[in-house]
């Protein structure tokens, strides 16, 4: 009984698997454990095996994919109307055995080593930066509780904890003292991890001739344009840059019916890290559009006369997207 159709339900140590033949019959529905999973496929002749796109995926995608086995991912809300009742290893691995196969199906491309290498900086970078953020309002908040006023900004917060550092003596209770003297030291040793992220990213942006041509594209840096470019490689798996917007959720949800066409707001259903980063350099841009409005489009400057800054924003991004590089 040869196997064409595999779902494999990911976990961290007990992994089920749902085999189907050719003539859609069961052939497995068994849990294997991490030591036996690659063994197991191993022995089987190539197949399509379907996983959702969720943590660890794509590292199994690849060593699947040695085996000669066609490895597809789906993105777990594609999965779920799949699952006909309840909730088990074994329902979800059927759920994404019959997924997989649907002809109307979208798929998640498989990232390599240097693409989740690359990530993995992104991801330290977000990382600090909230705890920097997280650190700094408790820190503003609580000298505030004293009577001590920090201004606005990232540099007066570290110009602050740096006068701490070097000696500053605030009028305070030695206790309170000795606790901003610890966090004023943790903030500095965080902005300077943050930095080191900063400048990694900097240097990928010189060393990669996609980022290098990304960067050309206004209001796109460093940073977004190597998120993009760890994210989606080069970006083959989108027909057209309209596709890429959407995946990224910035075209407006479609609610049509009845032959009325009805758009509405943006749908936001993708990759929420990069659609931030454009939205935050197209408000760079809208910003330097209001001081140097000669340097201005004249699209983005109709608009920024009709509608909000923040809808023209999001309208730019969309826009970007919609004619990015990769494409």
């Amino acid at each position: 009984m040869q196997v064409t159709t595999i779902g494999l339900d990911l976990a961290k140590n007990v992994f089920q698997v749902h085999g189907i033949t050719q003539d859609d019959e069961v052939a497995f529905n068994r849990p294997l454990r991490r030591a036996q999973l690659l063994p197991f496929f191993s022995k089987l002749d190539p197949c399509l095996i379907g996983m959702e796109a969720c943590s660890s995926a794509h590292h199994w995608a690849r060593e699947l994919t040695k085996f000669g086995h066609d490895v597809r991912l789906i993105p777990p809300m594609y999965v779920k109307p799949y699952v006909k009742r309840g909730k088990s290893d074994a329902i979800d691995a059927e759920a994404i055995c019959d997924a997989v196969t649907r002809p109307t199906m979208r798929f998640v491309a498989i990232k390599t080593v240097e693409q989740q290498s690359l990530l993995s900086v992104h991801r330290g970078h977000s990382l600090l930066l909230r705890q920097r953020t997280q650190l700094i309002n408790g820190l503003r908040g609580m000298v505030a509780e004293f009577g001590v006023f920090i201004p606005k900004g990232l540099a007066r917060i570290i110009d602050f904890a740096e006068n701490i550092l070097a000696g500053e003596v605030l009028d305070l209770p030695d206790i309170v003292n000795e606790v901003i003297h610890n966090l004023c030291e943790h903030l500095i040793a965080l902005h300077a991890r943050v930095r080191w992220y900063e400048d990694r990213l900097k240097q990928v942006a010189k060393e990669d001739a996609r980022v290098r041509l990304l960067r050309t594209i206004p209001g796109v840096g460093a940073v977004t344009a190597s998120a993009i470019i760890a994210s989606i490689g080069d970006g083959h798996q989108f027909r057209n840059g309209r596709e890429f917007a959407a995946w990224l959720g910035l075209t407006p949800a479609n609610k049509s019916s009845g032959g009325k066409e009805k758009l509405g707001r943006i749908t936001k259903m993708g990759d929420q890290y990069i659609r931030s980063l454009l939205v935050v350099g197209m408000t760079s841009l809208v910003r330097q559009t209001r001081s140097h409005p000669e340097r201005a489009s004249k699209w983005l400057t109709s608009l920024l006369e009709r509608k909000p800054a923040r809808v023209a924003t999001v309208a730019l991004a969309n826009k970007t997207a919609g004619s990015s590089g990769p494409f």
